[in-house]
Protein backbone atom coordinates (compact mmCIF):
# COMPACT_ATOMS: atom_id res chain seq x y z
CA UNK A 1 0.00 0.00 0.00
CA UNK A 2 2.80 2.23 0.51
CA UNK A 3 4.39 1.89 -3.21
CA UNK A 4 0.81 2.56 -4.29
CA UNK A 5 0.18 5.39 -2.54
CA UNK A 6 4.04 6.62 -3.33
CA UNK A 7 2.85 5.80 -7.12
CA UNK A 8 -0.57 7.73 -6.36
CA UNK A 9 1.25 10.94 -5.72
CA UNK A 10 3.45 10.53 -8.29
CA UNK A 11 1.31 10.45 -10.63
CA UNK A 12 -0.70 13.22 -9.21
CA UNK A 13 2.18 15.12 -9.47
CA UNK A 14 2.40 14.52 -13.15
CA UNK A 15 -0.77 14.73 -14.39
CA UNK A 16 -1.06 18.35 -12.47
CA UNK A 17 0.88 20.13 -15.36
CA UNK A 18 -1.66 18.97 -17.63
CA UNK A 19 -4.90 19.74 -16.07
CA UNK A 20 -3.70 22.95 -15.29
CA UNK A 21 -2.77 23.65 -18.66
CA UNK A 22 -6.49 22.56 -19.78
CA UNK A 23 -8.39 24.09 -17.37
CA UNK A 24 -6.21 27.34 -17.47
CA UNK A 25 -6.78 27.77 -21.54
CA UNK A 26 -10.61 26.92 -21.09
CA UNK A 27 -10.79 29.45 -18.32
CA UNK A 28 -8.69 32.25 -19.08
CA UNK A 29 -8.07 32.68 -22.49
CA UNK A 30 -11.49 30.66 -23.76
CA UNK A 31 -13.48 32.00 -20.98
CA UNK A 32 -15.93 29.53 -21.04
CA UNK A 33 -17.38 27.52 -18.47
CA UNK A 34 -15.87 23.45 -19.08
CA UNK A 35 -18.69 21.57 -20.17
CA UNK A 36 -19.46 18.56 -18.15
CA UNK A 37 -17.60 19.49 -15.14
CA UNK A 38 -18.19 16.65 -12.89
CA UNK A 39 -17.50 14.10 -15.63
CA UNK A 40 -14.52 15.56 -16.58
CA UNK A 41 -13.49 15.64 -13.08
CA UNK A 42 -14.59 12.27 -12.40
CA UNK A 43 -12.17 10.96 -15.61
CA UNK A 44 -9.05 12.54 -14.33
CA UNK A 45 -10.02 10.91 -10.89
CA UNK A 46 -9.90 7.64 -13.38
CA UNK A 47 -6.78 8.48 -14.87
CA UNK A 48 -4.77 8.85 -11.39
CA UNK A 49 -6.16 5.59 -10.03
CA UNK A 50 -5.30 4.03 -13.68
CA UNK A 51 -2.03 4.88 -14.13
CA UNK A 52 -0.89 4.65 -10.47
CA UNK A 53 -2.00 1.30 -10.25
CA UNK A 54 -0.31 0.42 -13.78
CA UNK A 55 2.68 1.79 -12.47
CA UNK A 56 2.90 0.03 -9.29
CA UNK A 57 1.93 -3.34 -11.39
CA UNK A 58 5.08 -2.30 -13.33
CA UNK A 59 7.17 -2.28 -10.84
CA UNK A 60 5.74 -5.63 -8.99
CA UNK A 61 4.94 -7.20 -12.28
CA UNK A 62 6.49 -6.47 -15.75
CA UNK A 63 9.82 -5.46 -15.10
CA UNK A 64 10.59 -8.07 -13.04
CA UNK A 65 9.79 -10.87 -15.19
CA UNK A 66 11.08 -8.56 -18.00
CA UNK A 67 14.66 -9.59 -15.78
CA UNK A 68 13.79 -12.86 -14.78
CA UNK A 69 12.86 -14.82 -18.65
CA UNK A 70 16.24 -12.93 -20.25
CA UNK A 71 18.08 -14.24 -17.21
CA UNK A 72 16.53 -17.67 -17.47
CA UNK A 73 17.01 -17.76 -21.16
CA UNK A 74 20.53 -17.01 -21.04
CA UNK A 75 21.77 -18.85 -18.29
CA UNK A 76 24.53 -21.22 -19.68
CA UNK A 77 23.03 -24.52 -18.02
CA UNK A 78 19.87 -23.44 -20.02
CA UNK A 79 22.02 -23.02 -23.23
CA UNK A 80 23.77 -25.86 -22.96
CA UNK A 81 21.47 -28.27 -21.97
CA UNK A 82 24.31 -29.73 -20.45
CA UNK A 83 28.22 -29.11 -19.09
CA UNK A 84 29.88 -29.99 -22.75
CA UNK A 85 28.98 -26.58 -24.26
CA UNK A 86 30.24 -24.60 -20.99
CA UNK A 87 34.01 -25.31 -21.66
CA UNK A 88 33.96 -22.67 -25.04
CA UNK A 89 32.70 -19.60 -25.54
CA UNK A 90 29.24 -18.89 -26.37
CA UNK A 91 28.23 -17.71 -29.96
CA UNK A 92 25.50 -15.75 -31.47
CA UNK A 93 23.27 -19.04 -32.59
CA UNK A 94 23.54 -20.27 -28.79
CA UNK A 95 21.44 -17.35 -27.63
CA UNK A 96 18.35 -18.21 -30.18
CA UNK A 97 16.11 -18.36 -27.73
CA UNK A 98 16.26 -15.25 -26.52
CA UNK A 99 15.72 -14.02 -30.05
CA UNK A 100 12.65 -16.08 -30.56
CA UNK A 101 11.38 -14.56 -27.04
CA UNK A 102 11.92 -11.69 -28.33
CA UNK A 103 10.21 -11.90 -31.39
CA UNK A 104 7.05 -13.01 -29.63
CA UNK A 105 6.56 -11.22 -26.58
CA UNK A 106 6.97 -8.21 -29.54
CA UNK A 107 4.31 -9.22 -31.57
CA UNK A 108 2.39 -10.12 -28.60
CA UNK A 109 2.89 -6.87 -26.76
CA UNK A 110 1.99 -4.30 -29.57
CA UNK A 111 -1.18 -6.64 -30.85
CA UNK A 112 -2.46 -5.26 -27.02
CA UNK A 113 -1.40 -1.86 -27.49
CA UNK A 114 -4.15 0.57 -26.74
CA UNK A 115 -2.30 3.60 -28.60
CA UNK A 116 -2.04 1.21 -31.55
CA UNK A 117 -5.97 -0.13 -31.68
CA UNK A 118 -7.04 3.82 -31.50
CA UNK A 119 -4.70 4.84 -33.97
CA UNK A 120 -5.70 1.38 -36.90
CA UNK A 121 -9.43 2.21 -35.18
CA UNK A 122 -9.33 5.64 -36.40
CA UNK A 123 -7.23 4.97 -39.65
CA UNK A 124 -10.08 2.59 -40.63
CA UNK A 125 -12.74 5.41 -39.96
CA UNK A 126 -11.10 7.93 -41.93
CA UNK A 127 -10.03 5.84 -45.19
CA UNK A 128 -13.77 4.60 -45.50
CA UNK A 129 -12.06 1.21 -44.82
CA UNK A 130 -9.31 1.05 -47.18
CA UNK A 131 -6.92 0.72 -44.17
CA UNK A 132 -8.05 -2.50 -42.46
CA UNK A 133 -7.79 -2.30 -38.70
CA UNK A 134 -6.19 -5.99 -38.15
CA UNK A 135 -4.12 -5.62 -41.18
CA UNK A 136 -2.81 -2.15 -39.79
CA UNK A 137 -2.05 -3.68 -36.26
CA UNK A 138 -0.40 -7.14 -37.70
CA UNK A 139 1.47 -4.95 -40.09
CA UNK A 140 3.02 -2.99 -36.96
CA UNK A 141 3.10 -5.72 -34.73
CA UNK A 142 5.85 -8.14 -37.00
CA UNK A 143 7.73 -4.56 -37.90
CA UNK A 144 8.15 -4.16 -33.72
CA UNK A 145 8.55 -7.93 -33.35
CA UNK A 146 11.29 -7.92 -35.66
CA UNK A 147 12.84 -5.14 -34.69
CA UNK A 148 13.45 -6.53 -30.88
CA UNK A 149 14.74 -9.59 -32.27
CA UNK A 150 17.04 -7.66 -34.11
CA UNK A 151 18.11 -5.43 -31.37
CA UNK A 152 18.70 -8.44 -29.05
CA UNK A 153 21.06 -9.82 -31.76
CA UNK A 154 22.68 -6.52 -31.43
CA UNK A 155 23.32 -6.99 -27.90
CA UNK A 156 24.62 -10.41 -28.15
CA UNK A 157 27.02 -9.95 -30.39
CA UNK A 158 27.88 -6.10 -29.31
CA UNK A 159 27.80 -4.69 -32.72
CA UNK A 160 27.26 -0.45 -32.51
CA UNK A 161 23.93 0.23 -32.77
CA UNK A 162 24.65 3.16 -35.03
CA UNK A 163 24.88 0.82 -37.75
CA UNK A 164 21.47 -1.13 -37.54
CA UNK A 165 19.49 2.35 -37.12
CA UNK A 166 21.47 4.56 -40.08
CA UNK A 167 20.71 1.06 -42.50
CA UNK A 168 17.07 1.16 -41.49
CA UNK A 169 16.11 4.68 -41.92
CA UNK A 170 17.98 4.36 -45.62
CA UNK A 171 15.33 1.54 -46.15
CA UNK A 172 12.57 4.02 -44.93
CA UNK A 173 13.69 7.03 -46.97
CA UNK A 174 13.41 4.22 -50.44
CA UNK A 175 10.32 3.07 -49.12
CA UNK A 176 9.26 6.34 -49.06
CA UNK A 177 9.85 7.21 -52.48
CA UNK A 178 7.65 4.32 -53.58
CA UNK A 179 4.84 3.51 -51.01
CA UNK A 180 1.68 4.81 -51.63
CA UNK A 181 0.66 8.12 -50.28
CA UNK A 182 -2.17 7.06 -47.98
CA UNK A 183 0.01 5.15 -45.86
CA UNK A 184 3.40 6.84 -45.73
CA UNK A 185 2.08 9.50 -42.82
CA UNK A 186 0.24 6.07 -40.86
CA UNK A 187 3.38 4.24 -41.19
CA UNK A 188 5.55 7.03 -39.69
CA UNK A 189 3.12 7.60 -36.96
CA UNK A 190 3.20 3.59 -36.18
CA UNK A 191 6.37 3.83 -35.12
CA UNK A 192 5.59 5.97 -32.05
CA UNK A 193 2.39 4.53 -31.15
CA UNK A 194 4.05 1.28 -30.48
CA UNK A 195 6.36 2.70 -28.22
CA UNK A 196 3.34 2.91 -25.44
CA UNK A 197 2.26 1.75 -22.14
CA UNK A 198 2.22 -2.12 -23.04
CA UNK A 199 5.42 -2.69 -24.79
CA UNK A 200 8.23 -0.38 -23.32
CA UNK A 201 7.96 -1.58 -19.93
CA UNK A 202 8.58 -4.82 -21.48
CA UNK A 203 10.97 -4.41 -23.81
CA UNK A 204 13.16 -2.13 -21.34
CA UNK A 205 13.09 -4.55 -18.69
CA UNK A 206 14.53 -7.62 -21.56
CA UNK A 207 17.00 -5.09 -22.89
CA UNK A 208 18.06 -4.58 -19.75
CA UNK A 209 18.00 -8.21 -18.24
CA UNK A 210 19.98 -9.21 -21.95
CA UNK A 211 22.37 -7.19 -21.15
CA UNK A 212 23.42 -7.84 -17.13
CA UNK A 213 23.40 -11.53 -18.31
CA UNK A 214 25.38 -11.41 -21.23
CA UNK A 215 28.62 -11.57 -21.24
CA UNK A 216 31.04 -8.54 -21.30
CA UNK A 217 27.94 -6.44 -22.25
CA UNK A 218 27.05 -3.03 -20.53
CA UNK A 219 23.07 -2.52 -19.13
CA UNK A 220 24.01 1.37 -20.04
CA UNK A 221 25.76 1.08 -23.27
CA UNK A 222 24.14 -2.33 -24.47
CA UNK A 223 20.53 -2.72 -22.17
CA UNK A 224 18.98 0.55 -23.92
CA UNK A 225 18.50 1.16 -27.35
CA UNK A 226 15.70 -1.73 -28.29
CA UNK A 227 12.75 0.95 -28.23
CA UNK A 228 14.64 2.81 -31.15
CA UNK A 229 14.15 -0.64 -33.05
CA UNK A 230 10.38 -0.63 -31.85
CA UNK A 231 10.04 3.01 -33.34
CA UNK A 232 11.82 2.41 -36.47
CA UNK A 233 10.91 -1.51 -37.75
CA UNK A 234 6.91 -0.88 -37.72
CA UNK A 235 7.49 2.12 -40.55
CA UNK A 236 9.73 -0.23 -42.81
CA UNK A 237 6.80 -3.35 -42.10
CA UNK A 238 3.58 -0.99 -42.97
CA UNK A 239 4.95 0.65 -46.05
CA UNK A 240 6.35 -2.62 -47.04
CA UNK A 241 2.45 -3.97 -46.35
CA UNK A 242 0.74 -1.52 -48.50
CA UNK A 243 3.21 -2.02 -51.62
CA UNK A 244 2.80 -5.66 -51.11
CA UNK A 245 -0.91 -4.79 -51.22
CA UNK A 246 -0.86 -2.29 -54.28
CA UNK A 247 0.68 -5.04 -55.77
CA UNK A 248 -1.46 -7.74 -55.55
CA UNK A 249 -4.28 -5.63 -56.41
CA UNK A 250 -2.33 -5.16 -59.52
CA UNK A 251 -1.34 -8.62 -60.35
CA UNK A 252 -4.89 -9.78 -59.70
CA UNK A 253 -6.93 -7.50 -61.99
CA UNK A 254 -10.02 -7.78 -60.38
CA UNK A 255 -12.37 -5.00 -59.61
CA UNK A 256 -13.11 -7.29 -56.28
CA UNK A 257 -9.32 -7.55 -54.80
CA UNK A 258 -8.92 -3.52 -55.56
CA UNK A 259 -11.93 -3.02 -53.33
CA UNK A 260 -10.41 -4.88 -50.64
CA UNK A 261 -8.24 -1.91 -49.89
CA UNK A 262 -5.35 -1.95 -47.61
Amino acid sequence: MSGLLAALLDTLRDVLPIAVVVFGFQLLVIRRPIPNLKRVLLGFVYVLLGLALFLEGLEQALFPLGRLMAEQLTAPEFISGGAELLSRPLGAWDYRWIYLFAFAIGFATTIAEPSLIAVALKAHEVSGGAISVWGLRIAVAIGVAVGIALGTFRIVTGTPIHWYIIAGYVVVIIQTLYAPRLIIPLAYDSGGVTTSTVTVPLVAALGLGLASTVPGRSPLVDGFGLIAFASLFPMISVMGYAQLSRYLGRSGGGANRSRQGL
